[in-house]
């Protein structure tokens, strides 16, 4: 019983393995029979690994794992809380791959030769992450950008590494007791959409538009825009933002910027992001907030981004509103609702982590106050009581984690529970606004045109059967055999007791008619009436005694 291993992934198979030992989980290799494919030296280890080391380790393994470590970081309902702090520093700097390979992925996509595109271009790159690196250049028309190149080779070795890493998530999803609890299949498969997004830079160009669209409003707020003729899947060119990030501001700059004001509108945008527009920034780390030179923040790289339908919409507002004012059980129900909760749910257990999780929570000092922790502490909760939340509420609970930091450097004493409470009437307000949208409406009117073109058609379908004698209905709520018979039967009886009722009062009219034919000394007639009338009667009592009483037991 092992997995069974395919040369190609023997490489990412052994490093994976050594991963695994080198943290204290032997006996997953073991079982998964990884263990064959190590060396003796490396199936021990000298000293127990720290949590320090993984993030090290994480990026000797490359991008792929870099960005795995990212999402455990976000994951404390299965790892230790030591691990998510040294996972929160893991840094996605790599070096720099050469300009001559910049230059030919340029000219590849683009279709131009470099000097033909830019009137300047810093072969030198900003920045160089796991995913690509950064260029600045200026267009032929002045416009200063910059220009993000996809590492070369950079997809294929991506996709290797999700297949070796699918294959250990599957064996242990049907072999071990904690696979079977927390799904590694499922979450790699939402892992591996993300990735795969990150890495198709036109799907980060819409993203830019959308959202720079979305938060026109907001004056302070700067999102750069894409440029679309210069960016494809591998190439992607936007404004230029002179500035630096949130977390390089000093004491001194902080006295010259209005930080509280800053803190609020940031947190504002985002709350429309998620409540109103269904569409919002999931990655806003320090390194992705800039201050610019002009005073404004400016929200950088959409790789990773996340939609929310209109029923989550809902129950997050709903949610956070529960865990700000402090009302756990409602917070546990909202979290059962978008959930899936699995065979082994235990909900007792599932409520009393969650009353424990918001009240201590709460009872925190504002300055230690942090509404991310408490969203990815539910996570926690549902993922050891059994319960499947949605990974949308792991990116908002990540999300809101970078916010809180972001807010506490603009403005140490912003408070992002009071934030949510003094802006859900505006919040209320504009879902409200956007159901009724000129969009929405016009929808409707679609709708009710579409349905008002198909009526006349219908009713003359239904007219067509009725007039041959074909229109048939079918209930599958009731039997239908039994409900003729029954009717059947009370129209038989009501028929039958009209007929005994026109007896008696004929009978009682013949009592005033002089008769010869007289018995016990009243007219004959009228007594052969009465009598027939009272058989009849007495008869159908004993019908009624007999069968229907046995069916009423029957059906009892």
């Amino acid at each position: 019983m092992g997995i069974s291993l395919k040369k190609e992934h023997l490489k990412r198979y052994k490093d994976i393995a050594w991963l695994l030992i080198k943290y204290g989980n032997s006996d997953l290799v073991k079982n998964a029979g990884l263990e064959e494919i190590l060396t003796k030296e490396e199936q021990t280890t000298d000293k127990p690994a720290t949590a320090d080391e993984l993030a090290t380790d994480l990026e000797k393994l490359g991008p792929t794992f870099i960005k795995l470590g990212q999402l455990l970081s976000t994951r404390p309902d299965f790892i230790p809380p030591a691990y998510l702090t040294a996972l929160s520093r893991l840094q996605d700097n790599c070096a720099v791959f050469s300009f001559e390979e910049v230059e030919q992925i340029i000219v590849s996509e683009l279709g131009v030769r470099l000097s033909r595109a830019f009137s300047e271009f810093n072969p030198e790159p900003v920045a160089a992450a796991s995913l690509g690196q950064i260029h600045h250049a200026v267009m032929r028309n002045g416009r200063e950008v910059v220009v993000k190149i996809q590492r070369p080779g950079i997809r294929e070795s991506v996709i290797q590494d999700l297949d070796a890493l699918s294959d250990i998530a599957d064996f242990y999803d049907k072999h071990t007791k904690l696979g079977k609890q927390y799904e590694y299949g499922v979450m790699l498969d939402e892992f591996r959409k993300s990735l795969l997004d990150e890495l198709d830079y036109q799907k980060e160009a819409h993203n830019l538009a959308t959202l720079k669209k979305n938060l026109e409003e907001f004056e302070l707020i700067f999102v750069p825009a894409p440029v679309l003729d210069y960016s494809t899947s591998k190439v992607l060119t936007m404004d230029f933002i002179p500035g630096k990030k949130i977390t390089s501001i000093t004491g001194l700059q902080l006295l010259e910027i209005d930080g509280p004001v800053l803190a609020e509108e940031v947190f504002k945008a985002y709350l429309k992001q998620i409540l109103v527009d269904g569409f919002f920034h999931a990655d806003p780390h320090p390194g992705n907030v800039f201050l610019t030179e002009d005073n404004k923040i400016a929200l950088l790289d959409l790789g990773m981004v996340a939609y929310l339908t209109p029923h989550l919409q809902e129950k997050i507002f709903q949610l956070l509103l529960s865990i700000s004012e402090n009302r756990p059980d409602t917070a546990a129900d909202i979290c059962k609702d978008i959930g899936t909760p699995k065979e082994k749910f235990d909900e007792v257990e599932f409520r009393k982590q969650i009353v424990d999780l918001i009240h201590a929570h709460l009872e925190k000092n504002i300055e230690d106050m942090n509404l991310g922790v408490v969203i990815l502490g539910l996570t926690k909760a549902a993922g050891d009581c059994a319960i499947r939340v949605p990974p949308e509420l792991t990116m908002l609970g990540k999300t809101l984690l970078n916010l809180d930091q972001i807010g506490r450097t603009l403005n140490p004493n912003f408070n992002l529970n009071a934030s949510v409470r003094n802006n859900a009437a505006n919040i209320l307000e504009q879902r409200m606004e956007n159901s009724v949208s000129s969009q929405r409406v016009f929808r409707s009117v679609i709708d009710a045109k579409d349905y008002a073109e198909k009526l006349p058609g219908t009713v003359m379908k239904i007219l067509d059967l009725i007039g041959n004698n074909k229109l048939r209905l079918q209930v599958d709520a009731i039997d239908e055999t039994v409900l003729i018979d029954a009717f059947q039967k009370v129209a038989n009886r009501i028929t039958l007791g009209l007929v005994l009722a026109a007896l008696i009062i004929g009978a009682s009219f013949l009592m005033r008619v002089p008769s010869q034919f007289m018995i016990f000394g009243y007219p004959g007639l009228a007594i052969v009436c009465f009598i027939l009338a009272a058989s009849a009667g007495f008869a159908l009592i004993i019908h009624i005694w007999l069968y229907d009483q046995k069916a009423k037991k029957f059906d009892d």
